[in-house]
């Protein structure tokens, strides 16, 4: 370990209680998506307290950090939004009420991924105390709606806001490994029509829950037959939800809808996913089936409502990327071993940044990603340091200081 990997890594462990606090004080303040404001405002103070260069806040309601001037950008990235915590019952603790036990901080967001923004926000703090950044403008986010809407965020930093990174770091939870991918995603809808009748004799009508049912059965199929990646595994695609009307529970439906979960493997589109709904409901005998990719048109926590088609395209980090490269060298100087470069399960950010926009992406975060949106959720502490080593280590191999 060189002397700059070794001065990383001493300033992270003098940090780290201060890196438990600040995640626990934001996992004490619920923060859904939507309803982000007050951990907002949390974030904004502890970035003045660790003496970012600029903090501001866009019009979602993102927050975002900077520290450098330079010519280059690059952005280190945490959602922190949250799912909620559904039946308390089956918590063993009241989970925005953190605390430290087994070596762990517990709580909702510990993990998925409020621990990333600690670690993040204390990375900064480490890059200017040792003077490793003299080439970048870097910008560190704190993004909203992402549970509800990933990528929705970074569209709008994107587009409105004209950031711009040539490389920007996933936080996300990754176990300590790093991450190059992931598959993307989307939403779609399948409704039918029928013709409605009295229930006592429903041979006079066209029965739209049977139509539908039929369809969801050669969807269960289809499946089987979606197309594989050797690195991001096969595509999928499920029901998730079913809807039908009619005029009374006496009466044969007249409308009747699913819900498509389809996740995408690469390769796989938006035009393919839609063409191969199509071609089930063809089979399925129904011919008036009309498939629909969805729409998010939520207000965020400040009112602003931006559009979005529900399609989350796919994203790789080609393995030969000098970015990878170079964050590879990083993690070798602060661990002294070698990373498993692999990929998330789930989606993140990245489908807008990578997948949308062709800006590269990489990820490494704190916590397992099997305890995202799980009951007890917890994150260990020896990683929301070694994520800040990592990160501050990252900037330092960018500007050739190690």
């Amino acid at each position: 370990m060189d002397s700059y990997h070794s001065q990383i890594s001493q300033c992270a462990r003098e940090l780290e209680n201060e890196i438990v606090e600040f995640l626990m004080d934001l996992v004490s303040t619920p923060s859904f998506s939507s309803k982000e404001e007050a951990v907002i405002q949390v974030i904004k103070s502890e970035m003045e307290k660790v003496g970012f260069d600029e903090i501001r806040i866009d019009g979602l309601g993102s927050i975002v950090g900077r520290i450098g001037h330079g010519p280059r950008v690059i952005a280190f990235d945490a959602h922190i939004d949250t799912v909620y915590p559904g039946d308390l019952s089956q918590w063993d603790f009241d989970p925005f009420t953190p605390f430290i036990k087994d070596g762990k901080v517990w709580g909702r967001g510990t993990v998925d991924q409020k621990g990333g923004m600690a670690s993040m926000v204390y990375a900064a703090k480490i890059i200017q105390e040792l003077g490793l950044n003299d080439q970048f403008t870097i910008y560190f986010t704190g993004t909203v709606m992402e549970e509800d809407c990933d990528g929705l965020c970074w569209q709008y930093l994107i587009k409105e806001e004209k950031i711009r990174p040539e490389l920007v770091v996933i936080t996300e939870p990754t176990n300590m490994n790093i991450y190059r991918g992931h598959r993307g995603r989307m939403e779609m809808r399948v409704e039918v029509k029928g013709v409605s009748c009295h229930g006592s004799a429903p041979e006079r009508g066209d029965n739209a829950v049977y139509k539908v049912a039929r369809i969801a059965l050669e969807i269960e199929k289809l499946n089987e037959r979606l197309r594989f990646d050797p690195f991001l595994g096969k595509g999928t695609i499920t029901v998730t939800e079913t809807r039908s009307a009619s005029p009374s529970l006496c009466a044969v439906p007249d409308a009747a809808s699913i819900h498509l979960d389809r996740r995408l493997t690469l390769g796989e589109t938006k035009e393919s996913a839609v063409a191969e709904v199509e071609e089930a409901a063809r089979q399925a005998g129904v011919a008036d089936a009309k498939v629909m990719v969805l729409t998010y048109e939520e207000p965020a926590y400040t009112g602003k409502i931006y559009p979005t088609e529900k399609y989350y395209p796919t994203w790789v980090l080609d393995e030969k990327s000098p970015y990878l490269q170079q964050a590879i060298a990083a993690y070798q100087g602060v661990f002294n071993k070698q990373p498993l470069v692999d990929k998330w399960t789930f989606s993140t950010n990245a489908i807008a940044i990578a997948g949308m926009n062709n800006i590269p992406c990489l990820g490494l975060g704190p916590g397992h990603e099997v305890y995202a949106h799980a009951v007890n959720e917890a994150c260990p502490v020896e990683h929301l340091s070694a994520a800040a080593v990592f990160y501050a280590a990252l900037v330092a191999t960018l500007n050739g200081k190690a």
